[in-house]
C-alpha cells in the first residue's frame, strides 16, 4: 500500500526552511520566486541569503524580506540549520558549497553545470544521505512541466512506435561582453563551454526523453571568442535503444533557438522554444495511416504546466516530505554530465567514447579537457580567422 507523503513526511507537514545562496541573477529571478510561490502555498519560507558580497547580500535579503544575510556559507548552516539550500553561484564553487550543505543535514537544489567534472559530482554523491537523503539535485527544468511528461508517457509506453531519429538543437549568441565576466570561457571556472554550460539542457531533456546513451562521436571548434573553451560543438550520438541523434550547440547564432526533434515509427515529435517551453512549443506530426482519432489523443496535453524552476522546485519538496531521491539527483542527474563529458574526450581525442567509459584513471574523469593545461587566448587581428579546438 503506497505510503502518503503527508503522513510519512519528515518535516512535520511544517514548513521547508530554505537558504538561497548566491545573491546574482539565479537566485534572484529564478530560485527566489519559485520560493516565494510554494511559500505562499504553505510549503516553504526562506530564513537566510548568503554571498560573499556583503553589500549585495543585504540588499537582496531586505528586497525579499529574508530575515537573515551572510557572507559565510557554514556559519549560515551552523546558526539556520535549514532544510534546504539552492545554489545560484559559478561552477567552479558548486562542488564544495554542496558538500556543505549535505552534510550539515540540508537538501541542495544546485544550478547546471552541476559541478566541473564526474569527479567532483562522485563526491557530492558520496556525501548524501543513505536512507531518505539528504539528496543533491540538480536545476533541469525543462524535462519538468506538463508538455515533457506528455511526452515521455508517449515514447515510454510505446504509443509513437520505436524511436529512429533525433536532432537536438541549442544554438544561441553570446557577444564579448557575456564573456567579459572573469569565470566564463574557462574550463577551470566554467567547465566548459555551451555543451557543458548552455546546451546541457536541451541534452538532459534528450536523455530523460529517449534513455541511455552506448556511444558518442564529435567535433568542437572556437571560431570567434578569445576564450578556452570551445563556442561550438557538433556530435553523433547513439542510445542504447538504437537512436541514432545529432547534438549541436553553439554561442554563435544570431537566430536563437532551443530544438528537439523525435523521428519515431508513427509520428515525428518536436520542440521548439528558447529559453523554456508551454505545451504549445510541442508538435505531434503522425505518420499516414495513423487513425485521426489517435493523432488527436496524443495532442491532448491536458492542462499546461511550463517547464520551470517552479515545476521542478515542486516535485523536489514533495520528494524531500516522502524522503525520497528526487528527479535530476544521483545516477539520474550524473546521466548529462557523463554524456557532455564524452562529448569532449571524443572531440578533443577524435575517437568514439561509450557510455561507462570515464571513471577514475581517465584524464577526463577530473577535466573535461582531459588534464591538459588549457588554452590562453590568442592574439588576433580582424578578421577572426577560425581556429578549430583542441586540448
Amino acid at each position: 500500500m503506497p505510503r502518503s507523503p503527508r503522513s510519512a513526511d519528515p518535516f512535520g507537514g511544517r514548513r521547508i526552511r530554505a537558504a538561497v545562496v548566491g545573491a546574482g541573477a539565479i537566485g534572484r529571478g529564478s530560485h527566489l520566486p519559485a520560493l516565494a510561490r510554494l511559500a505562499a502555498e504553505g510549503e516553504t519560507e526562506v530564513v537566510a541569503a548568503v554571498d560573499i558580497d556583503a553589500r549585495a547580500v543585504e540588499e537582496f535579503r531586505a528586497e525579499a524580506g529574508i530575515p537573515h544575510a551572510y557572507t559565510d556559507l557554514d556559519r549560515m548552516l551552523a546558526e539556520q540549520r535549514p532544510d534546504l539550500v539552492t545554489i545560484g553561484t559559478p561552477p567552479t564553487l558548486h562542488r564544495d558549497q554542496t558538500v556543505a550543505a549535505l552534510r550539515a543535514g540540508a537538501w541542495v537544489w544546485c544550478e547546471k553545470p552541476p559541478v566541473p567534472s564526474l569527479a567532483d559530482f562522485d563526491a557530492v554523491e558520496a556525501a548524501e544521505g543513505t536512507d531518505g537523503g539528504p539528496y543533491a539535485s540538480i536545476v533541469f527544468q525543462h524535462r519538468f512541466g506538463s508538455g515533457a511528461a506528455h511526452v515521455r508517457r508517449l515514447l515510454a509506453e510505446g504509443a509513437l512506435g520505436r524511436p529512429l531519429v533525433a536532432h537536438c538543437q541549442t544554438t544561441w549568441y553570446r557577444d564579448t561582453a557575456y564573456y567579459a565576466v572573469p569565470w566564463r570561457g574557462r574550463w577551470a571556472t566554467e567547465g566548459g563551454g555551451p555543451a557543458m554550460g548552455h546546451g546541457i539542457h536541451q541534452t538532459d531533456l534528450l536523455l530523460d526523453l529517449l534513455g541511455p546513451w552506448s556511444e558518442v562521436r564529435a567535433m568542437a571548434g572556437r571560431l570567434v571568442h578569445d576564450v578556452e573553451t570551445e563556442d561550438v560543438s557538433t556530435a553523433l550520438l547513439r542510445f542504447a535503444n538504437g537512436a541514432l541523434a545529432t547534438v549541436v550547440n553553439s554561442v554563435l547564432s544570431p537566430d536563437e533557438v532551443s530544438r528537439i526533434r523525435i523521428d519515431c515509427e508513427r509520428a515525428t515529435v518536436e520542440l521548439t522554444h528558447l529559453y523554456g517551453h508551454a505545451n504549445d512549443n510541442w508538435r505531434i506530426i503522425p505518420a499516414p495511416g495513423v487513425p485521426a482519432e489517435e493523432a488527436a489523443a496524443w495532442r491532448d496535453f491536458g492542462p499546461d504546466v511550463p517547464s520551470s524552476h517552479l515545476a521542478q522546485l515542486r516535485e523536489l519538496i514533495a520528494a524531500m516530505r516522502a524522503g525520497e531521491r528526487p528527479r535530476s539527483s544521483g545516477a539520474d542527474g550524473r546521466t548529462s554530465l557523463e554524456l557532455v563529458t564524452a562529448l569532449y574526450k571524443a572531440a578533443f581525442t577524435g575517437t568514439t567514447v561509450r557510455a561507462g567509459e570515464i571513471g577514475p584513471g581517465d584524464p577526463y574523469y577530473t577535466a573535461l579537457h582531459g588534464g591538459a593545461p588549457g588554452w590562453a587566448p590568442v592574439e588576433r587581428e580582424e578578421p577572426v580567422e577560425r581556429e578549430e579546438v583542441s586540448a
